[in-house]
């Protein structure tokens, strides 16, 4: 009953032990799949060996083979299991034992086959037992050499892994004499082995879950640091209404936005999005505000302010890369200048004539090069107009059949979406978007979308006309 008991314990152990592999990274678990398979692999001839003494499947010639296979098999996960937690020469050595192992398993089986007799190389077989454990027993006794050449540290290991091999060295060599040891000591040794593996496991679960616990409390530290960098009001501009909406990937993310507030009819507007996600791209996401602030002095111009932004932030970057749009704003006298870094382009919905166009207007993305010229445009705004800027995170989503939102259904919303107000239009815009992507799908990219209405007529005089040249809308002054 101790034996069914055990054998059935060992091979739930086991089997668990794979089960949990199976769900992790595939580098990570391997030392898990080969501690599994040992320990399920004796937990099996366990239970054929009380199967066959039992004589519960009469004239049943398996599970005296499942048995002599176990004799045979069950050395190899073992080196397995210690060649990934090894390194250097060691993990070399437990190589070749393993090669050795894997050979003699072949020979002895092939040979039970053809000849019936089970025992003729197992005696090589508890040889190589013998080397593993007396290797693995020294080496855990000399922490100097433990911490050199293996990958793995435990207090618990190091008190149990002496004591599994020294009784496991006599339990084999007991067999190499052809000297059965006592029925109990194998059982023994592999439930102090087990003990010891999950006391390793349940610590290092705990230990997981506190990083955890504290990645998680900087994370939200993280993200109300991040919150507080964004604007927390709209500013208040004669003839313009604005809405936001702001939809991070992760806690934290690489989008950002900024206002740069000069009086009631004037206004700069900032968008930007940093290659990456999560804490780099927040922090770059920090960068950018406090060099925002010191673009103050020229914010009428976006091609002063992002040439001003590039000088600052290419050499903090590093490799990564920020786009970014900035619009500038003039309710008084009816007009907008917009210049980008590699950015998506604006939208402006031409009221009077019923037409959406796109400004493209871009220079080089920060992190290129510390010195860019940026190019500048200028439209002309009149009441009703919509001026939309976003981040990629809004066209790139897929469907089912991989094709992205892109740009045509962005500006079919736009159309079909005039008459709405801003938060009514961002609304419907994030729904299509929602429809869009299949219900499974999670969200790719930050969102950031800035929705620019004007709400009054505009004082005649400001401009005399606008025409379109090389892509770009030039202006006229009177």
């Amino acid at each position: 009953m101790i034996d069914i008991m055990l054998g059935t314990i060992f091979l739930f152990v086991g089997m668990a032990a794979c089960g949990i592999a199976a769900l992790r990274r595939r580098g990570a678990s391997r030392p898990l799949v080969w501690f599994g398979l040992f320990i399920a692999i004796f937990g099996i001839r366990m239970l054929a060996e009380v199967t066959a003494l039992l004589g519960l499947v009469p004239g049943s010639p398996w599970p005296e083979r499942l048995v002599i296979a176990g004799d045979y098999v069950l050395v190899i996960p073992a080196l397995l299991f210690w060649t990934e937690v090894s390194v250097g020469l060691l993990r070399r050595a437990f190589q070749w034992l393993t090669v050795l192992a894997s050979s003699v398993a072949v020979l002895g089986l092939g040979w039970f086959a053809i000849s019936g007799s089970p025992k003729t190389f197992l005696r090589f077989n508890s040889l190589l037992a013998v080397c593993l454990l007396a290797l693995v027993g020294i080496l855990v006794l000399v922490p100097r050499v433990a911490n050199k050449y293996l990958s793995i540290q435990s207090r618990a290991l190091r008190i149990a892994t002496p004591l599994v091999a020294l009784l496991g060295v006599y339990v084999n060599v007991m067999w190499y004499f052809g000297v059965p040891p006592a029925h109990f000591i194998e059982p023994a040794i592999f439930a102090v082995w087990v003990s010891a593996i999950g006391y390793e496991a349940a610590k290092r679960t705990f230990d997981n879950e506190r990083r955890l616990f504290s990645i998680d409390s900087e994370l939200e530290t993280a993200r109300q640091i991040q919150s507080s960098i964004l604007p927390d009001h709209v500013p208040s501009v004669a003839g313009l209404r604005v809405a936001t909406t702001y939809i991070p990937m992760s806690a934290v993310a690489g989008d950002f936005y900024q206002f740069i507030e000069v009086d009631d009819h004037r206004m700069g507007i900032l968008v930007a999005d940093v290659s990456g996600h999560g804490v780099p791209a927040a922090l770059i996401a920090s960068m950018i505000k406090v060099a925002t602030q010191s673009a103050v002095s020229s914010a009428c111009s976006p091609s002063l302010v992002l040439g001003h932004l590039n000088r600052i932030l290419t050499p903090e970057l590093k490799g990564s890369l920020t786009s970014a749009a900035y619009l500038w704003l003039d309710t008084e006298l009816g007009y907008a200048r917009y210049s980008a870094a590699g950015h998506p382009p604006l939208l402006h919905w031409r009221a009077a004539e019923g037409e959406l166009r796109r400004v493209d207007c871009n220079g080089l993305l920060f992190g290129v090069a510390g010195s860019c010229a940026y190019p500048e445009c200028e439209l002309r705004l009149d009441c009703g107009d919509r001026l939309l800027l976003y981040t990629d995170g809004l066209i790139e989503p897929e469907n089912a059949r991989g094709e992205s939102f892109g740009d045509r259904e962005l500006e079919h919303v736009v159309k079909a979406s005039k008459a709405l107000a801003g938060p009514e239009f961002a609304d419907r815009l994030l729904g299509a978007l929602s429809k869009w992507r299949p219900g499974t799908a999670a969200q790719q990219d930050d969102i950031t979308l800035v929705v620019m209405d004007i709400v009054q007529p505009i004082p005649t005089g400001g401009f005399s006309s606008v025409t379109v040249q090389e892509g770009f809308l030039q202006t006229t002054h009177p």
